[in-house]
């Protein structure tokens, strides 16, 4: 077992080991700070708000992307069975880890065909891919006006709270131009010309690229997050 272990580990890329060994880090990190006195995974809200982002809020964003394709004429989502609001479909085990854990994390990409498409493929593509980041942004609107609307406070209050923060951190983790999320999609869309040795050389990094920021400039997401927290809940009315 072993032997067949370090066979697979030799197999790697160095960008392969070093995303394994983040990834890695990241859940131990993740796991420490639940774990200790008042961590997240023993306060009811986060677990409430988790299993929401995890049953809905993903299913939501990745149908998004699959709803849009379709409607602009490519049924390639529906295909391949994406077309759909069951979790099932949708579920990465390491992205929803991580939503457990961390707080951000990732679905099932929904994948598309630029040739079907009834529109200019680049328009096409900014739309499919705004779509599930906009789901998400809508979901914490919701979210805070139900909160609003119900004023009970307590663990309710707690989870649609936390639901739409995690929500809002994911419009803004997935507008982030780097592969593979889907601000790279709308970046590579807007740029002119060829954009194919760009995207190339920033698939083989793109991933190491959205760690270092987490690591090293966590700001550059709690700080878009924090404002537009602030704005829904002026809002609602909150």
């Amino acid at each position: 077992m072993f032997d067949s272990l370090r066979y697979r580990w030799n197999t790697l890329t160095q960008g392969q080991k070093i995303f394994i060994g983040v990834l890695g880090a990241l859940v131990v990190m993740g796991v420490a700070a639940s774990l200790s006195s008042g961590g997240r995974l023993t306060n009811p809200a986060w677990l409430l708000a988790v299993a929401g982002i995890i049953l809905l809020a993903l299913p939501v964003h990745e149908f998004a992307h699959a709803f849009v394709a379709v409607q602009l004429g490519d049924p390639t989502p529906r295909y391949q069975g994406r077309y759909t609001l069951n979790p099932l479909r949708h579920i990465d085990p390491i992205g929803a880890v991580l939503i457990a854990l961390v707080g951000f994390g990732w679905a099932k990409p929904v994948q598309w065909n630029p040739r079907n498409v009834t529109i200019e493929p680049r328009l096409a593509s900014i739309l499919v891919s705004v779509a599930g980041p906009l789901s998400n942004l809508l979901l914490a609107f919701l979210s805070l006006l139900i909160s609003q609307l119900l004023g009970v406070g307590g663990v309710i209050t707690g989870f649609l709270t936390t639901f739409a923060t995690i929500n809002v951190l994911l419009f803004v983790f997935n507008l982030l131009p780097i592969p593979p999320l889907d601000g790279s999609h709308v970046l590579f869309a807007l740029l002119p010309g060829d954009t194919r040795r760009l995207q190339f050389y920033l698939m083989q990094y793109g991933m190491l690229i959205v760690f270092a920021i987490v690591f090293i400039a966590p700001g550059l997401i709690r700080g878009p997050t924090s404002l537009i927290m602030s704005l829904l809940i002026n809002m609602v009315g909150g």
